[in-house]
């Protein structure tokens, strides 16, 4: 990894629990259930880079495949010419680091040529069994997100999401992925019930004990609509809400579209708990 991108590695490692951590959303898809379309262009993609970068977040994660249900997959050919045209313009054109959401990792690694310094696998590792390989070998951090097949009622989510996350360390730490770039996602939305989703959330504080950072990204999904009464995609008052709630539990970084909203709330709340 060149020297400048192991910095800003380093430097969003080292602020990981000093204050809240927020990572901006950037789809460069067609078909992202919030934003698809919008940010195709270089230009755009990067003008709203820079703009969620003055409004407060420390990383931005740019991907090229909706993971929203029922998304049509893309293969790693449309994948790469979606995001290779914007990915370098953004990475040279900002001074924080950046993180690629995909779940191949031919991807990855040509994301981390270009200068991504984190890799966000909704699949934790356990979809492509190149990618903890592939993250080792480019000295990238990892986001490991739990996921399942399919929503099941019955399942005790908590201990589901140990199992994956017990599964996906042991894949990590074979490859040579060393724990301190590793990052926990309790996979808000994905294959998940609400009651599942609200107890993903409440349960963070039980993954204590594995010693790493969580990030939470609720940010716009479908199961706040059923929450707030207010649709689909729920509101920016519901996003908001679960992150504070998140963070309350001890979560340390939350994936969002409205970067100075959760921004200004995250900090406030930050700051009423210090003083308490």
């Amino acid at each position: 990894m060149p020297a400048e991108a192991r910095a800003r590695r380093d430097a969003f490692f080292a602020a990981i629990g000093k204050t809240p951590l927020i990572m901006g959303i950037l789809n460069l898809t067609p078909d992202s259930f919030s934003d698809g379309g919008r940010f195709q262009s270089p230009d755009l993609a990067l003008a709203h880079a820079r703009r969620m970068v003055e409004d407060g977040c420390a990383i931005v994660d740019v991907g090229a495949e909706s993971t929203r249900p029922e998304a049509t997959p893309v293969t790693e050919r449309q994948e790469v010419a979606r995001l290779a045209p914007a990915l370098e313009r953004i990475i040279d054109g900002l001074g924080v680091a950046v993180s690629i959401d995909t779940t191949k990792a031919i991807v990855a690694a040509l994301a981390c040529r270009l200068g991504a310094v984190i890799v966000n696998d909704i699949w934790g590792l356990q979809r492509d069994p190149a990618m903890a390989e592939t993250a080792a070998e480019a000295e990238a951090g990892v986001v490991i997100t739990h996921n399942r097949a399919e929503k099941d009622e019955s399942v005790d989510i908590i201990a589901d999401m140990r199992r994956f996350f017990d599964r996906s360390l042991e894949i990590a730490a074979k490859a040579g992925v060393p724990l301190t770039r590793v990052i926990l996602d309790p996979g808000i939305g994905f294959a998940k019930t609400a009651r599942q989703n609200l107890q993903a959330v409440a349960g963070i504080a039980k993954f204590g004990d594995y010693g790493l950072p969580m990030l939470v990204g609720a940010s716009r999904k479908r199961f706040l609509g059923s929450l707030t009464g207010n649709g689909v995609e729920g509101s920016l008052v519901g996003s908001i809400a679960v992150n504070l709630a998140a963070a309350a539990a001890g979560a340390a970084i939350f994936r969002v579209h409205d970067v100075a909203e959760n921004a200004a709330a995250l900090n406030l709340y930050a700051r009423l708990r210090a003083a308490a």
